[in-house]
């Protein structure tokens, strides 16, 4: 379907700098990074994890910011019928696609004009998009988890947002599909049931990785933030709790990323509940990835989160008093309500990771360093699997040159390549029917 859209909100003046950026496709324009993440929110809802299919379904799109005296107005050719109404673009989606205009934009100013930090930078396109909260003491739970995931995992992470949200928890998530969606969709019944009327469903999400993981429906607000160690850091720093569900990768990536903050020196004492949790059926899954920590990162990592099998209420409670704690804890350290500026993060875990055949075996796999940097470069090793997996880069440079290789010490090797095999075994690398090519050798 073609249409012409003007936004909704305070995004309806660019400047005639701003136009041709997003027109351009030379590099360091932005019309087909645009054009990519606004034909994933128009898949809103599609359960997908594989980029070249959506755009393969829809080989004429375009998006193009069209100038007028008063405004702007995006011209989409081709775009899916499904996001629209009778004629009419679903309201959803129209606020979804000036967000990732917004985000757009206000990341290339960030990067090219400023001279910031990446903690400055964060909180800049957070503030912008309107997603951090001054003055108010709003609980926001982080949830994680695979987009692939079995049927009563899903059903569980609903029951888990219901639980939350009938204790008036807002939700974040990755939102995508899976274990990003059950959570914020049991909240929406919860919030619903207390009659709390603006319930907060916040999906951060990046570029690379918005058309594989398009946003579900339940998300109000979107961010785009530029790579996935900013996303990464906007999770943590907005958080008053984090709950982590069965995944594959994607989520051993997040998991890592946290463990590996809370593990430096400087964050001893500063409190962000960390709950592992999953249903009756995924307890041996919890232990595996419980096993792993503790072989490669030790007991004091295992010692900075939670397991809680089979008990949404207790996951609930748990949230809600750790989140008491960390208003508690920042009104005492005169730390803001809604973004942790106390939280040290190291430049490993902020500096960009591209993978690259060449960056994947020259990663530094051995036990001869501290947890805290062991953590941050066993968090590059699955980002790069997740880069292979469903990113257009990724997919492009395995099909290339073939799979990603990981070396390092041997007995790290059989930890990593034994719980990768079980993501394969358990098919948590893929939706559900589509069969998983690893993209990655484990080289002991």
């Amino acid at each position: 379907m073609d249409a012409t859209i003007g936004p909704r909100g305070s995004l309806r003046l660019l400047s005639r700098r701003e136009i041709d950026a997003l027109s351009s496709t030379e590099q360091g324009g932005l019309h087909d990074m645009f054009r990519a993440c606004a034909l994933a929110v128009l898949n809103i809802g599609q359960e997908t994890d594989d980029a070249h299919e959506v755009f393969a379904k829809n080989p004429d799109f375009d998006a193009r910011v069209v100038e007028e005296p008063r405004g702007i107005r995006l011209e989409l050719t081709g775009a899916p019928d499904a996001a629209f109404v009778d004629g009419e673009i679903i309201e959803g989606i129209r606020e979804h696609l000036f967000a990732v205009l917004r985000d757009l934009v206000a990341a290339r100013h960030a990067q090219r004009e400023t001279e910031l930090g990446t903690t400055d930078l964060v909180f800049e396109l957070l503030r912008n998009a309107e997603a951090i909260r001054a003055g108010e003491r709003d609980p926001l739970v982080v949830c994680w988890g695979g987009h692939a995931i079995a049927r009563v995992e899903y059903d569980y992470t609903k029951e888990v947002g219901h639980a939350l949200g009938l204790r008036g928890l807002d939700i974040c998530t990755g939102c995508g599909p899976g274990a990003m969606k059950g959570p914020m969709k049991g909240a929406a019944v919860g919030h619903a049931k207390q009659r709390r009327q603006h319930g907060r469903y916040l999906g951060v999400t990046e570029p690379g990785i918005i058309a594989a993981e398009p946003p579900n429906p339940i998300v109000n607000q979107l961010v785009v933030l530029p790579d996935i160690e900013k996303r990464l850091e906007a999770f943590v720093r907005l958080g008053h709790a984090v709950v982590i569900f069965p995944g594959g990768v994607g989520t051993a990536e997040e998991i890592l990323h946290l463990l590996g903050i809370l593990l430096h020196p400087d964050n001893a004492d500063i409190p962000l509940p960390m709950i592992i949790t999953g249903p009756e059926s995924s307890a041996d899954y919890l232990r595996q990835i419980d096993a792993f920590i503790g072989a490669t990162l030790g007991r004091e990592a295992q010692s900075r989160y939670r397991m809680i099998v089979d008990d949404p209420a207790a996951v609930a409670r748990a949230c809600a008093e750790g989140a008491q704690q960390v208003f508690d804890w920042r009104e005492q350290a005169r730390d803001a309500w809604g973004f942790n500026w106390k939280l040290k993060i190291a430049a490993g875990f902020q500096q960009p990771f591209a993978a690259t055949h060449e960056a994947m075996a020259s990663l530094n796999l051995s036990r001869d360093q501290p947890a805290d940097e062991l953590a941050a470069n066993l968090r590059r090793a699955f980002s790069g699997i997740v880069s292979g997996n469903v990113k257009p880069d990724g997919i492009r440079a395995v099909a290339e040159h073939g799979p990603f290789e990981l070396r390092g010490d041997a007995s790290l090797m059989r930890e990593l390549d034994g719980l990768l095999q079980t993501f394969v075994a358990q098919q948590r690398m893929r939706l559900p029917g589509a069969e998983y090519v690893p993209c990655y050798r484990v080289v002991a």
